[in-house]
């Protein structure tokens, strides 16, 4: 049970067979397509500004890269009290990944595992599933998770992947800055200005899983002050395939326009407005149960239809060298076309900051923000939200301050965050962080967070009818209106220093305390007359009386071998220890929770400039095996290595041919279960594509 869903039972995965000569012809004619598409697509203008090389920068600027997820105020890495790493526009160039899910499988501690083809599980420390709930995402500040699950649906967030800045990944506790459901990590997507995308860009490939894809972009100025780019992406995914190595109906396209624009007020003030829209198709295998007299829910096959728009404005304000603010609104429209529990959902947001240097010793960031969503959520036998129209309330508040001890030796960070939500009431979040840097290139920090993952929809409105005994009696999942916050306590440490010229590390270690977290328990049955035939119900309702602890320790390192040769490796460490109160009669979610991330996972990505404009990109991740403990049997994931291997070579100073492979060392392999039966899962199958991308 994964924090009180049912389990099902699946077969192994079928036997891995060699990669056929028909799939490397289809690679090769579907990319050569691609590339012509491009060529007919262009149209000269100026050049666009072209990405920073960070294989020039040294080890010291890699180190000091700036980030803002932290404290809501730039940093350097270097000097950051969290467990922070950050993807950059050159990571992105040169991993060959064509989403955003397959780019945070560099991240140490990160737990990426794809479910079918459109669908993902991503958490970071444990606790993961299709919808992680204590894994917040941003994009520019916007929050992304929906409230019905508060977890994520990645297969709309098909950002062109070129306009991405960087990501700025954060294990472990951020409630004090972000609020509730910052609890296990904050993922911020950021993406460019405008300015840095000036010109014409036409991308466009293909290969025998990505069929073929192309983005076409262009930006410019509309006046001295005001910089703007527009852009369109298409896609198509062929399925994946099933768990008994047939087609998986998992195929997958979509469409995705926006725009972004950004102007220069005055001297102080600037203002930032982005869109976007995104309308995709996917195919899956849900589960459904087709009448009260039926023993299980069955697969059948689904065509999902979703749209996801968005449209935000920043307007940023430099009050003095040390004072500065921003206010954010942003508003959102999501729908989901599920035949089962189909979606609509309208989301404002607003978020203030302001940040001031107070004399010479303290730093101070403070702000409030304001959340109002509204949905519509469609029903059937299997699953229904009750009411199925609901409006949610958020307000937050909060205070952070970063005061200097000890010169440049010693600085102590403190804070709190004040949420009231339309479920618990008023929450309080405090944090306080430790810096001490002894030496240039040493940077030991410490940390102590308290986080909340407030309920969602799921928790406390869900009607879920997934089966039978006998004939007939209804076994249904109910959500519990009185649900609480799922509470912990962070504890961390970490490390980071340059050992040599050419070598730095980057090392985290954890301890975790969680309290109220989820179970399933028992209810009394009932008699219920309709839908016919008459049954009986056994009702399961969500609880908080499971505690545990967790523990772990992440390490990243960069070694530069030669001014040509990068090599980047990875490792993760994580143990899981769930317990139940006496009154929880609940013998599954525990041992879900433990065996839900692997305990190991490591990784080595590769990075060499060769001669005449071509690079050559290798990444090998390994993962330890899941087990999944479930009320029809036990599953387990065997462990699993995954290689991706990619040539770039720039054919003229504007003109970029991209070859990669994925997932080469298998046919095909299996890297996640879901455990709470809403879908098929299926095996991710190797793959390969050309690219060609002409900037000008």
């Amino acid at each position: 049970m994964t924090e009180g869903k049912l389990a099902f039972f699946v077969p192994a995965p079928a036997h891995s067979r060699a990669w056929k000569a028909s799939e490397i012809k289809t690679i090769l004619k579907r990319g050569c397509l691609g590339l012509a598409c491009a060529v007919l697509m262009a149209i000269p203008t100026w050049p666009q500004v072209s990405p920073t090389d960070l294989a020039t920068k040294s080890l010291e600027d890699l180190m000091n890269i700036q980030v803002t997820s932290v404290s809501k105020r730039g940093q350097n890495t270097s000097q950051v009290a969290a467990a922070v790493f950050v993807i950059t526009q050159e990571d992105i160039r040169r991993s060959g990944a064509t989403n955003i899910p397959d780019l945070l499988r560099m991240v140490p501690g990160l737990d990426v595992a794809q479910i079918n083809g459109s669908t993902w599980a991503i958490s970071a420390r444990g606790f993961n599933q299709q919808f992680s709930n204590k894994l917040l995402v941003m994009i520019d500040r916007r929050v992304v998770y929906t409230s019905t699950f508060a977890g994520v649906f990645w297969d709309v967030l098909d950002l062109p992947l070129g306009d991405i800045d960087r990501i700025e990944v954060i294990r472990g506790s951020g409630g004090t800055i972000w609020g509730a459901n910052a609890v296990n990590g904050v993922i911020s997507i950021f993406t460019k200005k405008a300015f840095d995308t000036h010109g014409a860009m036409v991308e466009a490939g293909g290969g025998n899983l990505e069929q073929g894809f192309g983005t076409f972009q262009y930006g410019g100025k509309l006046k001295s002050a005001t910089d703007y780019r527009v852009y369109a992406k298409y896609f198509n995914q062929s399925p994946m395939l099933d768990l008994n190595g047939q087609n998986g109906a998992d195929s997958w396209s979509g469409i995705r326009g926006g725009f972004r624009m950004d102007s220069a007020v005055s001297p102080k003030d600037s203002l930032v407005l982005e869109g976007n829209l995104f309308n995709g198709q996917e195919g899956e295998f849900g589960f459904f149960l087709p009448s009260v007299t039926s023993p299980a829910l069955i697969p059948v096959s689904e065509q999902i239809h979703s749209t996801d728009g968005s449209i935000q404005v920043e307007w940023n304000r430099v009050h003095s060298q040390q004072s500065d603010s921003s206010l954010m609104i942003a508003y959102g429209r999501f729908t989901r076309n599920d035949p089962l529990n189909p979606e609509t959902r309208d989301t404002v947001d607003l978020d203030f900051q302001h940040h001031t240097v107070w004399g010479t010793r303290q730093d101070i960031v403070w702000g409030f923000g304001y959340r109002y969503t509204t949905d519509d959520i469609g029903g059937s036998l299997t699953v229904e939200m009750v009411p199925g129209m609901r409006q949610l309330n958020l307000f937050d508040g909060f205070v952070q301050d970063e005061i200097r001890l000890v010169g440049d030796l010693l600085y102590l960070t403190a804070g709190t965050k004040i949420e009231r939500n339309d479920y618990t009431g008023l929450e309080i979040m405090p944090s306080i962080r430790a810096t001490c840097l002894p030496r240039e290139h040493d940077m030991l920090w410490g940390a102590i967070s308290r986080s909340l993952r407030a309920p969602s929809r799921n928790d406390t409105d869900l009607l879920l009818n997934f089966g039978t005994v006998g004939t007939p009696d209804l076994q249904r999942l109910l959500g519990n209106p009185n649900f609480q916050d799922e509470r912990l306590i962070d504890f961390e440490a970490g490390y980071r220093t340059t050992l040599a010229r050419r070598l730095s590390l980057d090392a985290a270690v954890y301890f975790t305390d969680y309290d109220n977290l989820q179970t399933t328990e028992p209810l009394t049955p009932f008699f219920e007359p309709t839908p016919l035939p008459a049954h009986e119900v056994q009702p399961f309702m969500y609880e908080n009386l499971m505690f545990g602890k967790t523990h772990g320790i992440e390490l990243a390192a960069n070694w530069k071998l030669s001014d040509r040769w990068t090599l980047s490796p990875g490792y993760a460490f994580e143990e899981l220890h769930m317990h139940t109160d006496p009154a929880s009669a609940d013998t599954q979610t525990g041992p879900f929770v433990e065996g839900a991330a692997p305990r190991n996972s490591a990784q080595l990505r590769s990075h060499v400039e060769a001669y005449h404009g071509v690079a050559w990109d290798a990444s090998v991740y390994y993962l330890d095996q899941i087990n999944h403990q479930g009320p029809l049997g036990d599953v387990t994931i065997p462990a699993y290595t995954r290689l991706d291997t990619g040539l770039t070579w720039q054919l003229r100073e504007s003109v970029t041919l991209n070859v990669v492979g994925q997932n080469l060392l298998r046919d095909h392999h299996l890297e996640f279960i879901d455990i709470d039966g809403s879908l098929q899962s299926g095996q991710i199958k190797r793959s390969g594509y050309a690219k060609l991308a002409w900037r000008f």
